[in-house]
Formats: C-alpha cells, sequence, structure tokens
C-alpha cells in the first residue's frame, strides 16, 4: 500500500517501492505509453460505474475505495513512482470521457498545455472501468509522438495513420501516457455508453535512476529506434535517448553524448579508445569491458 503525505500545496503526495525496471522505462520513452490490462478489481469497476451513473464522476474523488484501488494501484502505482520518482503528486481531479456510441472517430488531438521535450513532470492515466472492444471506441494513441510537433489546427485534418494502436481492453485496464501523446477516441459501432475516466500525476522531485536496476542493461547498445513513426533521420534514438538520460538525472550530460553518428545509434558498437560512446564516466558497458 502507497504511503500518503500532506503538503502545504492543495496537491497529495504518495510513495511506494517502483516496479519498472530499466527495459520497462526504456519502452516508455520510446513509445510514450504502458498498458496494464485488467489490474482493478471487477467489484471496484462496478462500484466506479454505480457512482458515475447516481452521483456523477466528480464523486469519486472522494472514495476510499477508488484511491486505493485505482489512484494507487499497486501495479500502476509502482510504474509512476518508477517514472515520476518519490512523493509523486495524485490527480487533483478526475474526469470522466462519456461517449454515446456509435459514433466517428474524434480528430488526433495533445491535450491543452503539452509541452515538447525529454522532461517528464507530468504523466496522464486513462482507465476503462468497462470491457472497451473495438466496437466501443476505445482510446487510439500514437506511439513515440510524444516528440512529435504538429500545430493542433493541423492534426485535426489526419484521419487514420498506420502505425497508431488501438486501446480496446477489458475492464480494470489502465494505461499510462506522457501527457504531449497523440491520441483520440475511435470509431465505434455498438449502441452502448462508453465510460473513460482521465486524470494526471505529478512530478515533486528531481530525476534520478531510482528505480529497479537492471545489472545487464546496456545504456551503449539499448534499442533506442522506434519503428513504424515517420521520423527525420535518427530522430528517434536522439529523443528516446535524451529522455532516458533525463529520467537518469543525468540531463547534463546529453549534450556532450549527442549529435554524432555513433551513439545513440549502436552503430559502429562503442570502442574503448580515443572514442567511447558514452564517454567515459557515464554508465559502464554490460560487457567484459567496463569502463573505469
Amino acid at each position: 500500500m502507497a504511503e500518503l503525505h500532506s503538503t502545504m500545496k492543495p496537491l497529495v503526495t504518495a510513495d511506494c517501492d517502483p516496479t519498472l525496471n530499466d527495459s520497462q522505462v526504456l519502452e516508455f520513452c520510446r513509445n510514450g505509453y504502458l498498458m496494464f490490462e485488467s489490474v482493478v478489481p471487477e467489484e471496484i469497476n462496478r462500484n466506479v460505474l454505480e457512482v458515475i451513473e447516481t452521483d456523477g464522476y466528480g464523486a469519486l474523488h472522494q472514495k476510499t475505495w477508488f484511491v486505493e484501488h485505482v489512484l494507487l494501484n499497486r501495479q500502476v502505482a509502482g510504474a509512476i513512482r518508477a517514472l515520476l520518482g518519490k512523493d509523486f503528486g495524485l490527480p487533483i481531479g478526475v474526469y470522466n470521457h462519456r461517449a454515446e456510441c456509435p459514433q466517428s472517430a474524434q480528430f488526433w488531438h495533445r491535450d491543452g498545455g503539452s509541452r515538447y521535450g525529454p522532461e517528464t513532470n507530468h504523466l496522464q492515466v486513462f482507465y476503462y472501468p468497462q470491457d472497451t472492444p473495438q466496437a466501443l471506441g476505445p482510446t487510439d494513441v500514437l506511439p513515440g509522438s510524444h516528440f512529435l510537433f504538429q500545430l493542433q489546427s493541423w492534426m485535426g485534418h489526419y484521419s487514420g495513420i498506420a502505425s497508431s494502436v488501438t486501446t480496446a481492453a477489458p475492464a480494470g485496464s489502465i494505461f499510462v501516457t506522457a501527457y504531449p501523446i497523440w491520441h483520440r477516441r475511435g470509431k465505434s459501432t455498438a449502441h452502448a455508453i462508453r465510460h473513460m475516466l482521465k486524470y494526471c500525476y505529478w512530478r515533486t522531485a528531481p530525476p534520478q535512476r531510482d528505480w529497479i536496476i537492471e545489472s545487464d542493461f546496456d545504456f551503449a547498445m539499448a534499442p533506442y529506434s522506434l519503428e513504424g513513426l515517420p521520423r527525420e533521420q535518427f530522430r528517434d534514438w536522439y529523443d528516446t535517448a535524451t529522455m532516458l538520460l533525463w529520467l537518469c538525472g543525468d540531463a547534463d550530460k546529453i549534450t556532450e553524448l549527442l549529435g554524432c553518428e555513433d551513439w545513440p545509434m549502436g552503430y559502429p558498437p562503442p570502442q574503448v579508445g580515443e572514442q567511447i560512446y558514452p564517454p567515459k564516466g557515464f554508465y559502464r558497458f554490460s560487457r567484459s569491458t567496463e569502463m573505469k
């Protein structure tokens, strides 16, 4: 169970053990989202739907069982802790994106206040309290788009994007996203009501690599590239690596690492000699030769 703390601000913070390892943090940096299927108990899902219908979604935030099983869900809170650090801020509001299906697909957009860059100071989270198959128009997300700048007025002109993915999932599923990721409500065909709750978490501590450390994780040769989303040459490699280093608390090393054709692309293999990528003093290689 996560430990709650009161602050001087109207923000309640929490802390718990991180549950993501190096590879999973890298996956989040690369794709911009993580999916957790069926992590909320069915009884809680039913309670959520009942409260929405009787008292409105605004009442959920005051329910102890909602905070415990949804906002502080063990698996999800552990991922939030890994990405935002200790004493992360709990959502100050929970909103229901209710849709009367069937409907056509929504336009692509990023939510207001989005900023581009490696900094990860907020996480946007989506929760399905009901089974949400494709017929109910689950949210579509575009992996890697948290790095992709586009004017909001232009984004609405796009329809289907080949590399987008659907988040169709069973009841009790939660997915965590980088705040500026491109998303939209998908096309629905069923005659029903779809509920989806959305809320944000906040960083209160400086970034550092205090999640689950993998002894064999190799920063020099990690898979930074994201296939599918058209980008400028090597841009996906650089953006993912920059975000990972920022989360590690090593943003000051970014300028000395990037801007070459060796790292983070992963070829040619890093050499110990005149040129070392990453440079001497950075994370060690997981090979027989270690940086000293």
